[in-house]
Parts: C-alpha cells; structure tokens; sequence
C-alpha cells in the first residue's frame, strides 16, 4: 500500500469555458432549416405549449376532454 497523496486538481487549460459551438454556429442561434439549433428550439417550444396547454386545462377549459366527451 502506497499512502502518497495524489494531486486531484483539474487541469482548467483544456477546459472550455462555454459549451462549444454546433456545426460552427452559437447553439442558441436561430437559423433556418435542419440543425442542431432547430431541435433545441423545437424542444423548447414544446415544452412551453404543453405547459401552456397543462395551465389551460387546469383553468377548466379543457379542448381534449370536450372533444373526447369525458366526464367532468
């Protein structure tokens, strides 16, 4: 058994300070088309409208449940 302390320091140089880039671009970036952005926005946005529809629904006005004819 070896009882040496062992350095665990990070080494920072190689660390990158922000997430690195998609395809060359900021990944917060709107642009157009098929990318990694748009699957970003495309998440975002839906989770926005299912809370949005969540809050709706809470508030009684339910289009699923008129539209499927559930009890109330």
């Amino acid at each position: 058994m070896n009882n040496t302390t062992k350095n665990t320091t990070i080494n920072t140089d190689r660390v990158p300070t922000v997430t690195p880039a998609y395809n060359g671009a900021d990944r917060n970036a709107w642009i157009f088309g098929w990318n990694p952005q748009q699957e970003l926005w495309n998440g975002r946005l839906a989770m926005l409208g299912f809370v949005a529809y969540l809050l709706w629904d809470m508030a009684g006005y339910s289009v699923l449940r008129d539209v499927l004819h559930l009890a109330r």
